[in-house]
């Protein structure tokens, strides 16, 4: 980070801890019409719209095109022919959660849910949204086999807690194979020490929530039939998180590097029913692109890391293109409080590397990881109905020139670099 983007973030926090001492409101602010011109519109979807407007009422992109209808007294954003893009979605970020990002004491702990560890007012927060980032997916660490819940965040630093959590957004869970669960329990002497080990303690944990699952049902079953003798089970936190897995109520995110890996995953995901969304690094996906599209996996991947340990060995910077071509849904993703404020450019090195096209390079820090989390239908696209998250670059966005120049969500403007020292709008006294 830049000298001055560290004061500009110091600034945006300490003005964040006076207003919150001299008892300014974090309500959510009210929603005006706005309205986006002379931009070059980067909709994801249907191409990019040479000297385009966006209508935002509501905080809902009402209407795109070149010429929009808007009331007359909508405020105005002239964005002077700079590039327009949807929010960036970081879809496997761990900022804001602090030390708590793992409960490393059982390698199955379903029952964690991270929202309970959510740091508010971390300053990581502010640094993605200068970035660019106005959603991310905050997940569990891969110390376990099968980690904590996640919580889905719009980066509105700056407001409330629950104003900052993503509505309605679905429930995910983090799992993680190979080498992390390895290290973490065998260092220990205790299992999962080995490949093996891991399988079998995750596949063990399910059978138990299978069981568990079937003492409820047959307890259901006598409350129907009317016997006042029946004892319900006593409750398990720990089962009933694998039982809302194995009902499809939480999508799995799981954390996995090699192909063979994945592929006992899926085997097993198909044993017992659940939603595996999408593996989480994913270096050799390349290996199995047709197995994973044919299965409706998608990928959070990097970009161009690799060698940094024994699984990333086999890790080529062509993977992210060549699992996209194939047909599966490739997201970039930062895993990194830094990486996350420069995802633009991470997105662009699939242009060198494998010829994406600048809509599918885009593609893949907008609408793909917004599938992932399961969001895709409020944000990750400029089109009309969806969320008001959006970016004015300075610079064209899918290069190092590209820099946020104003960041807007639900259709305010959360950060915006041309103002003296905060760059954010909301510590206005009163609101």
């Amino acid at each position: 980070m830049q000298p001055h983007s560290r004061i500009t973030a110091f600034i945006c926090a300490l003005a964040f801890i006076l207003g919150a001492a001299a008892g300014f409101s974090q309500s959510a602010p009210a929603h005006h019409d706005v309205v986006i011109k002379n931009a070059i519109v980067m909709t994801v979807t249907h191409g990019n719209i040479k000297n385009g407007s966006v209508y935002i009422k509501d905080g809902k992109i009402a209407a795109v095109g070149e010429n929009v209808n808007a009331p007359a007294d909508a405020i105005v954003i002239d964005a002077q022919g700079k590039y327009l893009t949807p929010g960036i979605v970081d879809s496997h970020s761990h900022i804001a959660l602090d030390d708590d990002v793992n409960e490393a004491t059982s390698p199955i702990t379903p029952q964690m849910i991270m929202k309970d560890a959510f740091d508010y007012q971390d300053k990581a927060i502010y640094r993605a949204l200068a970035g660019g980032v106005t959603t991310s997916l905050l997940l569990h660490g891969s110390a376990n086999m099968i980690g904590g819940q996640a919580v889905v965040i719009k980066h509105k630093f700056g407001a409330a807690r629950d104003a900052m959590l993503f509505p309605n957004a679905p429930g995910s869970i983090k799992f993680a194979s190979g080498e992390n669960p390895k290290r973490v329990y065998g260092g220990r002497e205790q299992l999962p020490s080995t490949r093996m080990g891991n399988f079998e303690v995750q596949r063990a944990a399910f059978v138990e929530a299978q069981d568990y699952m079937k003492e409820w049902d047959s307890y259901n079953e006598k409350i129907k039939r009317g016997d006042k003798d029946a004892t319900p089970p006593k409750h398990d936190l720990k089962l009933e998180a694998l039982a809302d897995v194995l009902n499809r109520k939480l999508m799995v995110q799981i954390h996995c590097y090699r192909s063979d890996e994945m592929l006992t995953e899926i085997a097993m995901a198909k044993e017992f029913g659940y939603n595996l969304r999408a593996f989480h690094h994913a270096l050799e996906a390349y290996k199995i692109a047709d197995v994973l599209a044919a299965n409706n996996i998608g990928i959070a991947t990097f970009a161009d890391w690799w060698g940094y340990k024994q699984e990333a060995w086999d890790a080529i910077p062509w993977n992210a293109v060549m699992a996209m071509r194939k047909g599966v849904r490739v997201a970039i993703k930062s895993d990194s409080e830094d990486f996350t404020r420069r995802l633009n450019q991470e997105a662009a090195k699939t242009m060198r590397y494998g010829g994406a096209t600048e809509e599918e390079a885009l593609k893949m820090i907008t609408l793909n990881p917004a599938w992932i989390v399961g969001v895709d239908d409020h944000v990750g696209s400029i089109d009309v109905g969806k969320d008001a998250d959006l970016v004015i670059w300075d610079g064209y966005p899918l290069s190092s020139y590209g820099v946020p120049e104003k960041v807007l969500i639900d259709g305010e403007v959360y950060f915006d670099r041309s103002l003296p020292g905060l760059g954010t709008t909301h510590y206005k006294e009163g609101e």
